[in-house]
């Protein structure tokens, strides 16, 4: 049983995104000038910051979608948390990874939606810098609850989970047609109606919107390729150190299940000091970049400069945490590494994910979609192989050559910002002004 409990805890601490909400049908143009179209007022306090909203599975809404998949994901929790053999457990997980993809993910599609709707690119970096912490706060913090539970034998059926229904609408186009209705109601005039309810789509379209055309994209657009290429090896990095930990904590400096879960803690810490950095020292950037680009947007690349700033640390890090993974060295000195590398990722992750959104803006949810299935696939492979890995190279050896990989990719951000606004020129899904004299970032 504690062994049902510590796969449970495991499994809450993964992170298994979903695919971010699509932006292609926010804006509906043809009924502008429909005397009868319902539309928010200025100060009305219902009206969204933003009206570029993204539509989840359907064109219905976020809530239903994200209540409904979360409490069957928490259902097949219970059954994997209360499994007594490793087939049980092996199908209860699946079975709960598929309905988690749907609400989750730290740029995840119902989460990103949310983010999108309630504010403006100014405003969403600060928003988006505190929500990305949680992807690594969860893994940073599972193995140390986990590793206690074990040793405590505490009975997986304790430890439940709440599901919260507090979260409100922010659809904007589902805000309309509810208003809509309000006034239809209200008057007894069904002339009244939202541009969302007069939209008819096919199941085939909303098939090819939601399954095909994220692939479609990411495979044309080499700037996404590179993209999601960094970012899947930097998530799956993630993974991997489930497996490399043991190795170094557990089986070099002999520690128990729970001490070694104690080594996890820098991971988040330093994911709460990169959300600290960005919004005390970057985002303030961004805003005066912002005036100074006003009216016009300001380029995507300046998003870039959180992560060529953040990418080398992330290499360093695994240096780092290589060569001081001798049993002689201090466990304080390998531990450590890993509040640079929580620091790095949640900052490299940060800055794309906003390079992304600003870069593809209509196309951005099906664009980071695809990310999406791409660096989960990294994180599910990662682990497979780490600890083989790390016995035949030894841990030095085996971080070793995670930090020349990450020294190899590290360029991306670079070259980006140097040439991001050609290939944007060139894109059919990023939209571009005219070419820039020099590199915005």
């Amino acid at each position: 049983m504690a062994d049902s409990a510590r796969v449970s805890f495991q499994t809450a601490s993964t992170h298994i995104q979903p695919e971010e909400s699509n932006k292609e049908d926010a804006f509906t143009t043809a009924v502008d000038n429909d005397p009868y179209l319902v539309r928010f007022e200025e100060g009305d306090p219902a009206n969204p910051k933003v009206l570029v909203a993204a539509r989840l599975l359907s064109a219905s809404a976020f809530v239903p979608a994200f209540h409904s998949t979360v409490f069957i994901f928490k259902c097949f929790q219970i059954g994997c948390a209360l499994s007594q053999n490793i087939t049980s457990i092996l199908i209860f997980r699946f079975l709960g990874g598929t309905f988690a993809a749907a609400p989750l993910g730290k740029f995840r599609r119902v989460f990103s939606a949310l983010i999108s709707d309630i504010w403006d690119a100014k405003e969403r970096g600060t928003a988006l810098a505190i929500f990305t912490v949680a992807p690594f706060a969860g893994p940073g913090i599972g193995p140390v609850v986990s590793g206690y539970v074990v040793l405590a034998g505490i009975s997986a059926g304790v430890c439940w989970l709440q599901i919260v229904f507090t979260i409100p609408e922010t659809y904007s186009p589902v805000l309309l047609a509810k208003k809509a209705k309000e006034i239809r109601k209200r008057t007894g005039d069904e002339k009244y109606h939202a541009a969302i309810e007069s939209q008819k789509m096919t199941l085939s379209q909303r098939l090819e919107t939601i399954l095909a055309r994220p692939f479609k994209i990411i495979f044309r657009e080499p700037m996404l390729i590179a993209i999601t290429l960094y970012m899947s090896f930097v998530y799956g990095c993630i993974y991997l150190l489930f497996e490399a930990y043991p190795v170094v904590f557990t089986k070099g400096h002999n520690l128990n299940a729970g001490v070694s879960g104690l080594m996890f803690l820098p991971l988040p810490i330093g994911g709460f000091l990169a959300v600290a950095t960005y919004i005390l020292f970057f985002n303030p950037q961004y805003e005066r970049k912002a005036q100074e680009c006003a009216p016009n947007s300001v380029p995507p690349e300046f998003r870039l400069r959180v992560a060529m700033l953040s990418a080398p640390f992330f290499a360093i890090s695994f240096f780092w945490f290589a060569w001081t993974s001798f049993p002689s060295i201090s466990i304080w000195a390998p531990m450590m590494s890993g509040a640079l590398l929580g620091w790095s990722i949640c900052l490299i992750f940060l800055a794309l994910f906003n390079y992304v959104i600003d870069g593809y803006l209509a196309v951005a949810a099906s664009a980071l979609a695809a990310i999406t299935v791409v660096r989960s696939l990294f994180g599910a492979v990662f682990p497979l192989f780490a600890t083989q890995m790390y016995d035949g190279l030894g841990p030095e050896w085996a971080s070793t050559l995670v930090g020349f990989i990450a020294l190899i990719l590290m360029p991306i951000p670079f070259v980006l910002s140097r040439y991001g606004p050609i290939l944007r020129l060139k894109s059919k899904y990023a939209p571009s002004d005219s070419l820039p004299s020099s590199s915005p970032a």
